[in-house]
């Protein structure tokens, strides 16, 4: 899961199908840290495991809206595919797993440490994901501020 404006790396999972049970643990692991507000749109492609009951039923619970991809349309779906890109040239092409758990230990670190603290995007002033958020967050704070001391 990634949060369109701030390309932050919310919650993933990692299988070897592409069960619905993945995509639905994905979906709670980015719930953990992000709290749900309202007018959330879940943009997506068309794959089975989002069109899967279960998870629009996951959806509908939260009160997202629920978007997808048209079918032979993944510029639609551009900051996913451009994130799949990075994953894989950054990360998955230069390492060589044992197994699952080795897989989900060096991924896990490359989203939490790397992308999201360290990778600088030009679509983001060249700051890492987790920098424009703070830095979003202390300007909103700020303001807010600005707006009780204002007659």
């Amino acid at each position: 899961m990634l949060d369109a404006f701030s390309r932050r790396v919310l919650g993933w999972e990692l299988g070897e199908s592409l069960q619905t049970s993945l995509a639905i643990s994905g979906l709670n692991r980015a719930l953990i840290d992000r709290p749900i507000s309202t007018h959330i749109i879940h943009h997506s492609d068309q794959g089975v495991q989002y069109a899967s009951a279960d998870y629009v039923d996951r959806l509908r619970e939260l009160g997202f809206q629920i978007s997808m991809s048209h079918k032979g349309a993944p510029w639609e779906n551009g900051r996913a595919e451009s994130f799949i890109k990075t994953l894989k040239a950054e990360e998955v092409a230069l390492k060589q797993y044992r197994d699952l758990a080795q897989a989900r230990c060096s991924i896990g670190h490359f989203l939490g440490d790397v992308y999201n603290q360290r990778r600088l995007h030009s679509a983001l002033g060249y700051l890492p994901p987790a920098q424009f958020e703070a830095h979003y967050n202390d300007q909103r704070t700020k303001e807010a501020a600005a707006r009780q001391i204002a007659p």
